[in-house]
């Protein structure tokens, strides 16, 4: 399952699903990405059920235009950390709460990746924040995101 969101612009963000069940994660960091105006594409790729496909959109963003990669996923979430084994891009992973830990197997996951091959984690279910997280990295090089950003952080303030 694919599908290309923002088709106007060439895509700078990458997002993988680990599942079709973490739909409503994808649902929050699209909807965030849409409101800055970022184009992304988005995949539904398991680690584990689809490694050789998960491999290609891993190896392939930064040829496709990509520059950040978010990665969502449940349980064991291995799926950041096998994206960021074949990408030096940015990898931001987001620990979904799914399991019977509540996420917190997940969270350990994603952020113990040994020396080498880091992961930017961010909270469990946090997968606006991923979007933002990916959005500042974007605004350092970027004036229209990185004023995006401001009046956003602005608007928290109200």
């Amino acid at each position: 399952m694919e599908a290309k969101a923002n088709k106007i612009a060439k895509p700078l963000i990458r997002i993988i699903l680990g599942s079709k069940s973490d739909i409503k994660i994808g649902e929050a960091i699209q909807g965030q990405l849409t409101e800055f105006l970022i184009p992304f594409d988005f995949h539904i790729s398991s680690a584990h059920r689809n490694p050789e496909r998960t491999k290609e959109l891993a190896m392939n963003a930064e040829r496709d235009g990509i520059k950040i990669i978010i990665a969502a996923a449940g349980m064991a979430a291995h799926l950041p950390g096998v994206i960021a084994s074949y990408t030096t891009l940015p990898v931001i992973g987001v620990p979904l709460s799914g399991s019977a830990l509540n996420g917190q197997d997940s969270l350990l996951a994603i952020v113990q990746m040994p020396t080498g091959i880091p992961v930017a984690t961010v909270a469990i279910d946090g997968g606006k924040n991923a979007a933002i997280l990916a959005a500042e990295i974007l605004a350092l090089t970027n004036s229209r995101i990185n004023h995006t950003i401001k009046e956003y952080r602005h608007t928290l303030n109200q």
